[in-house]
């Protein structure tokens, strides 16, 4: 695929090298989509998304931390890891019955998908049955499951598969290049192997990254080079924009720039067309504008609710408010 940049490249001429490409992007062609004028690179994400998606419709999802703090691995970013003094006191693995009731009302009240968190490096035997008894209660609401758990084993894959989780959430961060940076207890090897073992049993991969983390732009885009040469696309990919946690490394991180952080999500939704790309972490930051952006870019996928783990996150009623001011509308089950 060759693709001009800038003036040398107009969405025709772009449009024409994507759906002519091979299955794999190497960082030149990325780079030269990326670094497209401003409207021509909205204008080609959001053709692109039309061709897959209703242009008007966000997935609504919604995120409970089941297991907070008291983590080992030593994130940068991460207000859960024992490395760090951020205040943030660990806790218990929540009860399967609390779990299911918060499920219940994230379902009454639009989200379509549920997604539970623990702070682990891996999962511990003791508490399989735990996590694998939430699995089944969820989607005995009827509603699509996700976890992030930490690293997996093969037989632990099995296990979440055997009890219906559809989608397994495990963030490669950023590059290569960069991930030294931000995490040193596991290496970017092991959460290539951790999303092997999901595809292998036959779970849907739910994988992005965080940005602003001190990054270059080389970087985001090879994050997200990485994603797009996984031997499938995730069939998910969040995009989080960093929420500087005092007491962690990165908790005087530059912010992103907000025209390079939807230029991030249009790549995205360009490189992995049949994705859902999420607007994740770092909302409560963003204007109406940048969010507005965002979703003309492609993002169409958002978690719901006051929490995102342990940072805040818009309210309902502010999502509300912007959604009609759009004219965007929750996505239903079915649509899907």
């Amino acid at each position: 695929m060759t693709i001009g940049t800038n003036s040398e490249c107009d969405v025709k001429q772009a449009m024409q090298s994507i759906e002519g490409a091979l299955s794999r992007w190497n960082r030149k062609e990325a780079e030269a989509i990326h670094g497209m004028p401003f409207n021509d690179l909205l204008f080609l994400a959001q053709t692109i998304h039309r061709q897959n998606f209703d242009r008007n419709r966000v997935q609504l999802s919604r995120l409970l931390s089941i297991k907070t703090g008291g983590c080992p691995e030593d994130c940068g970013y991460c207000s859960q890891s024992t490395h760090y003094e951020t205040g943030l006191k660990a806790s218990k693995l929540m009860e399967v019955e609390r779990v299911i009731a918060e499920a219940m009302k994230a379902r009454d009240a639009g989200a379509t998908r549920y997604c539970m968190g623990a702070a682990w490096r891996s999962p511990k035997e003791r508490d399989m049955g735990s996590v694998v008894a939430m699995i089944e209660g969820v989607k005995a609401l009827g509603m699509e499951t996700c976890m992030t758990l930490g690293m997996l084993d093969l037989s632990q894959a099995q296990r979440l598969k055997a009890a219906g989780l559809d989608y397994y959430n495990h963030n490669i961060d950023t590059s290569e290049r960069y991930y030294g940076e931000v995490v040193s207890t596991r290496t970017f090897a092991d959460r290539l192997e951790t999303l092997g073992h999901v595809r292998e049993v036959g779970m849907k991969v739910c994988c992005g990254g965080i940005v602003g983390m001190g990054e270059e732009k080389a970087d985001r885009i090879d994050m997200l080079v990485t994603l797009a040469n996984l031997p499938e696309p995730p069939e998910s990919v969040p995009i989080n924009m960093l929420i500087p946690i005092e007491g962690t490394p990165l908790a005087e991180a530059e912010p992103i720039d907000p025209i390079d952080f939807v230029r991030t999500i249009a790549l995205a939704r360009i490189m992995m067309p049949k994705s859902y790309v999420r607007l994740s972490a770092g909302r409560t930051a963003m204007s109406d504008e940048t969010q507005a952006l965002c979703f003309f870019a492609g993002a169409n996928s958002i978690f719901v609710g006051d929490m995102l783990l342990t940072a805040d996150n818009p309210g309902e009623d502010k999502d509300n408010r912007l959604f009609r001011r759009l004219g965007i509308e929750p996505m239903p089950r079915e649509a899907r």
